[in-house]
């Protein structure tokens, strides 16, 4: 498991994530947890969303587990591509849950300006969970971001957007790939020990 001193930083998609959101729950449970909060949920802005997370790695005093659904994924690849160096360094790893393609042709106009989604490869380890039938992200398009960014994929059947609609208010299966992360960060830092 995460050394006591880890910190959960959870980072919500576009509008949020509401209190009966498994992000605001597993934020309830898991100790040492904060959010990004961003100052516009419903017009995100890039550049806005990327300096929010940076502040929040920057005044960090331990190392940080970033939690990320739908748009909050994209805003993590985004930010490791131009972070600098002490912050990536407090990064231990990355569960990203329903990446938002927001290069899709159907893509709800507010979300395109997080276009292109960067392809780098988290310098971090990470999780990414998708669904077959999620319409933010088919599967192929999940399993190809999980190739770029040197992720660990899992596409889960009939889960939606893995949110409050698609039935995952407090998800308690979704701690499997927090847990599969840890397990990651640990065997890493031992080859690196």
């Amino acid at each position: 498991m995460a050394s006591q001193n880890t910190h959960y930083l959870f980072l919500p998609g576009w509008q949020g994530s509401p209190d009966d959101h498994w992000q605001s729950h597993w934020q309830r449970s898991l100790p040492n947890s904060s959010r990004v909060e961003q100052e516009d949920w419903n017009n995100p802005d890039p550049h806005g969303w990327i300096a929010a997370l940076e502040r929040e790695v920057a005044v960090a005093r331990g190392p940080l587990i970033l939690v990320a659904h739908s748009l909050g994924c994209i805003t993590v690849t985004r930010w490791t591509a131009q972070a600098p160096l002490a912050s990536l360094h407090k990064v231990r790893g990355a569960l990203l849950v329903a990446p938002a393609d927001v290069e899709r042709a159907n893509c709800p106009e507010a979300l395109r300006g997080f276009a292109p989604i960067s392809r780098e490869l988290l310098p971090f380890p990470s999780v990414l969970v998708g669904s077959d039938n999620d319409h933010a992200a088919s599967a192929s398009r999940a399993l190809q971001l999980a190739r770029d960014w040197g992720s660990q994929a899992a596409i889960l059947p009939g889960a939606g957007h893995i949110n409050v609609k698609s039935g995952h208010q407090r998800w308690e299966q979704g701690f499997a790939y927090l847990f599969r992360l840890q397990r990651q960060i640990e065997q890493l830092e031992r080859l690196q020990a």
